[in-house]
């Protein structure tokens, strides 16, 4: 019995029969855009289609009704599983082990960070002998936050005019005080830094560490490892990389790799093994294509993207213009100042040619950016449509401004007030509302 404090005797809740809720859900759900529906080139978040057998083998009874406080022998199927995971990451990547407990990219981050923050602790008699980690002006904005949350300083180092890390500024950057540098290759910009050997050594002479960032890994599957390069730790998303459904928060997994001489600094992170089920579905994909369908995967990322970036960089500004890897950015600086046309216009004019907008305005470096992944699952079919919206949304920017300046036409929620929106969300059903 419920005290009587929280009785309610009526809640103000709206009556109706069951068929029309169950109508209005359902009309809700066509609402939703998916990877199952349609083209989701969103940049640096790798939307692939996540192929059902790995679901499939996730929701397995002998997976799916386990409990972390069983006795090891009664699990010993799910810890083999475990094992071997770890195995093809270290193979894969080049590391000599990984955690499997981060359950996100950033948390990943943390990890690796906390490893390094306690490795230069023990090294030295000073109580935080290095304060300092580099990041370039390009990488994702939860490297500088992540740096803040173990309590170093982030020291921000320029690209060069080709869209590497600028190697002059970086000597003058590094010093005694550099725990470390931070970077993604490819970077955001969809590019494999030219330069990333003589950046190990710039970073390992000074005593740092040399973290991956493996956000864009979807490109290098079976043809580059980061720990051949020089890197010394990184963090892998498998909800991008190995498929796994991911957006709205959840749920991820971002494992940690890292040489030996860094293994007695793993901190504890995440009870018992992490998102086991998450780590199940990559497993999955693994197995399901093996080495040479790894290495397939990155080839056709990659060719997807330059294929889409050579038909569209006639009608977009490419500030970048070299081969790219999984993704590249355009922008929409041509647009805004021949026809007052801004970036935001063109992603909300994209809603009604039926696509999801790609990432825009980031990375920072690049003014109105547009950052497209198409990833390896889109058909060529599937590119050459969205590339056809790209242009005829172009020349509309040019006949008819203002048709792209009050997109979307056809959406049932026109342009809302995304400041307020994200400041002041709604999140549940009021009364009159």
């Amino acid at each position: 019995m419920l005290p009587a404090a929280l009785l309610r005797e009526e809640l103000k809740l709206p009556r109706m029969a069951e068929i029309d809720l169950v109508r209005h859900f359902t009309n809700l759900s066509k609402k939703n855009f998916s990877v199952d529906s349609d083209f989701y080139p969103l940049g640096s978040c790798t939307m692939k289609y996540n192929p059902k057998v790995n679901e499939d083998v996730a929701a397995l009874p002998g997976f799916q009704k386990i409990h972390p406080y069983q006795e090891d022998e009664t699990v010993k199927g799910i810890l083999e599983l475990l094992a071997n995971f770890e195995k093809y990451l270290c193979a894969i990547f080049g590391f000599d082990a990984f955690t499997l407990q981060p359950c996100a990219g950033a948390h990943g981050e943390l990890t690796a960070l906390l490893m390094m923050k306690a490795y230069h602790k023990d090294k030295s008699k000073i109580q935080n002998p290095k304060s300092k980690i580099i990041v370039p002006d390009s990488s994702h904005g939860t490297n500088p936050a992540s740096v803040s949350m173990v309590g170093y300083e982030t020291v921000v180092v320029k690209s060069d005019p080709h869209g590497n890390i600028d190697i002059d500024a970086l000597q003058k950057a590094a010093g005694e005080d550099t725990a470390g540098l931070m970077i993604t290759n490819p970077n955001t910009l969809g590019l494999f830094d030219e330069h990333i050997l003589k950046v190990a050594e710039i970073i390992h002479k000074v005593g740092g560490l040399l973290y991956y960032d493996g956000a864009n890994a979807n490109a290098n599957l079976g043809i580059c490892r980061p720990g051949d390069l020089g890197f010394d730790l990184a963090h892998f998303n498998l909800h991008k990389t190995f498929s796994t459904p991911h957006g709205g928060g959840g749920p991820g997994s971002g494992p940690v790799g890292f040489k030996k001489k860094l293994a007695q600094f793993l901190p504890r992170v995440h009870a018992f093994h992490g998102n086991v089920g998450v780590i199940i579905k990559a497993y999955t994909y693994i197995r399901s294509l093996g080495a040479a369908g790894l290495k397939e995967v990155s080839e056709n990322a990659v060719l997807n993207a330059n294929y889409m970036m050579k038909w569209l960089k006639d009608h977009y500004y490419l500030k970048y213009d070299r081969t790219c890897q999984h993704e590249f950015v355009i922008s929409g600086i041509w647009q805004k100042e021949k026809y007052g046309v801004k970036t935001l216009d063109i992603a909300k004019r994209l809603i009604d040619y039926g696509f999801h907008p790609p990432t825009i305005y980031f990375p920072l470096i690049v003014e109105e950016a547009m950052m497209i992944e198409p990833t390896e699952t889109e058909s060529k079919k599937t590119l050459d449509a969205f590339c056809d919206a790209m242009i005829s949304i172009a020349k509309e920017c040019e006949t008819n401004p203002e048709l792209v300046k009050n997109a979307p036409c056809n959406a049932p929620v026109k342009r809302v007030d995304e400041t307020r929106a994200a400041r002041e969300p709604v999140l549940k059903w009021l009364a009159g509302a």
